[in-house]
């Protein structure tokens, strides 16, 4: 399985501190913490979302809702045209009738093709229970439970797959959000606990505790405690 953080090829150096840098630190103290059975230690975080009785919020932020679909069934409106007139009006407007028809049956083609659809963004709110994002229009409520399946497939990028209580269709969601391997770990560990890219720690970037030391803000080892709980 690939890993959404080695990086490419001929990159000599890492770049410097970032801003996904830093929700990574944080992730991997609230992972140590999970691993640790210290979760109810951490201090409170404050959120809009509902929560469930003995649900504990763990992060709050930004996120962008993005869905595997079509935009249409591939149909479309056929129009004839009857025109009077000279020969030359008539096939000129058969003509015109002929490729507009064309060019709306291959938008029609084109649309009945799956593609990743933008939702719209807000922000999310990570439980020990589940992911809430939160949107006027197209909110997501997603237990980790309720999953079918789960990737890290870029490193903002959460993708997960599972069954619309709504219309009981197969539907696969990704969120774009900083907090994306916090998101991969707490569902991994809750549902998919022999998931490649959680045994094989493929969801933090391989020297991120290296650069954490060098930087002067040394992490905590949440992928070897995650590894080793229990022993």
């Amino acid at each position: 399985m690939n890993n959404p953080y080695a990086p490419a090829s001929g990159m000599e150096k890492q770049p410097g501190w970032s801003w996904l840098d830093e929700y990574l630190w944080v992730s991997c103290d609230i992972i140590s913490d999970l691993a640790e059975g210290r979760l109810e230690q951490r201090p409170l975080v404050t959120t809009v979302a509902r929560l469930e009785p003995g649900e504990r919020a763990l992060a709050v932020g930004p996120a962008t809702r993005l869905t595997w679909r079509a935009l249409g069934d591939g149909s479309y409106m056929h129009r004839s045209v009857v025109a009077f007139g000279s020969p030359t009006f008539v096939l000129g407007s058969m003509a015109g009738s002929a490729l507009g028809n064309s060019a709306r049956r291959r938008a029609a083609a084109n649309d009945a093709q799956p593609r990743w659809v933008v939702n719209g963004s807000g922000e999310i709110t990570v439980t020990t229970r589940k992911v809430y994002f939160g949107h006027p229009k197209c909110p997501l409520d997603l237990a980790w439970s309720g999953l079918d399946a789960i990737d890290l497939v870029a490193p903002e990028v959460f993708q997960t797959s599972f069954r619309d209580i709504h219309n009981g269709r197969q539907t696969t969601v990704q969120l774009h959000t900083p907090w994306a391997s916090l998101l991969f770990v707490l569902a991994a560990v809750a549902a998919f606990p022999a998931h490649p890219r959680l045994l094989g720690r493929g969801w933090l970037p391989p020297d991120f505790e290296r650069r954490c030391t060098d930087i002067g803000r040394p992490c905590r080892p949440a992928s070897h405690l995650l590894l080793n709980r229990g022993h």
